[in-house]
Order: structure tokens, then C-alpha cells, then sequence
């Protein structure tokens, strides 16, 4: 990741963030029908069960936002044998800036998050036509897994997982 670029919890209400979520949105409703994305909305991701991380070019005046990442905090569940796990949400990184390991720094800092909240386990959902963001997860040693926290396993979707530790 760039020295330029820092990543911290932020509110996810701020014109520019709520930009760069329309911007996600707007790319993924062109890939999918619209009850095929699985969206936290702005008011979602303010719940106190959520970890919402910006990351902005430090250079920038002001810092401009470059990239989105959030985690929910999840209660366990048969899918996941009632153990507690973070649900990766709202993972993205301004076209202009991708390229330099920033969606790995972001997923690094959520992991994190979830290791501090001592939860063990990532989980997530993305589309399967969302190429990029699939090779980023199966580098970052995100596994396929089955469907949880109560998604439709639709044939868009693929899910994944990784274990954080004990």
C-alpha cells in the first residue's frame, strides 16, 4: 500500500464516502438485478454493529476518500455452528488508485478489527461475475464456502470465509 494512503474508522454519512458507495452500487446494479445485491445502506452501516473504514490519500487536502471497507459483527448461527463472525460488506477502491494493494490493506485493517472484537472468522458475499474482487478474496486466503446469514444461493452469489484465528 502507498505511504500516501490511510486507513481509519470513519462515518460512512460524509459526502464524499456516500460517493464512493454510490459509485459501488452504480457498478454493481450493472452487473446484477436489483435483488441480487445485498446492500448496507448509509443508515445501515452507521449500526452499532458496524465497522466502517475509509482509507483517503493522506497527500490529498483533506484526504480524499479513496476507499470503503466494513465489517458487521454477527451473532453465530447454524451455518456458521453459533460462532460469532464478521461479514465483510462495502469493499471498495476508486478505480484510479487500484493497483496498489489497497483492497488487501483494507481487508488487513477489517480482519483486525474483528481479531480486537475476538471473532475468529470472516465471512462474505460477493457476486461472481465481480472478477477482481474474487482474486482478491482467494488471495487474501478467503476460502468458497456455502451460503449463510440467511443469503439466497441464487447462482450470482458465491460465498467465502476465513479463519482468523481461535
Amino acid at each position: 500500500m502507498p505511504q500516501d494512503i490511510v486507513i481509519r474508522r470513519e462515518r460512512p454519512d460524509q459526502p464524499e464516502v456516500v460517493e464512493l458507495l454510490r459509485a459501488l452500487d452504480d457498478y454493481l446494479a450493472s452487473l446484477y438485478p436489483p435483488e441480487a445485491n445485498h446492500i448496507l445502506d448509509v443508515a445501515s452501516l452507521s449500526l452499532p454493529e458496524v465497522r466502517f473504514f475509509v482509507a483517503r490519500q493522506a497527500g490529498v487536502r483533506g484526504g480524499k476518500a479513496v476507499g470503503t471497507a466494513a465489517v458487521r459483527l454477527m451473532p453465530g448461527e447454524p451455518a456458521t455452528s453459533g460462532k460469532r463472525y464478521g461479514e465483510v460488506k462495502r469493499m471498495y477502491v476508486d478505480p484510479q488508485v487500484r493497483g496498489q494493494r489497497l483492497g488487501v490493506a483494507l481487508l488487513e485493517q477489517l480482519e483486525g478489527a474483528l481479531r480486537d472484537e475476538r471473532i475468529g472468522m470472516a465471512l462474505l458475499e460477493t457476486g461472481r461475475d465481480q472478477t477482481e474482487a474474487v482474486r482478491l478474496y482467494e488471495r487474501c486466503g478467503y476460502v468458497p464456502r456455502g451460503a449463510f446469514g440467511g443469503y439466497p444461493d441464487n447462482g450470482l452469489s458465491v460465498f467465502y470465509g476465513k479463519r482468523l484465528g481461535d
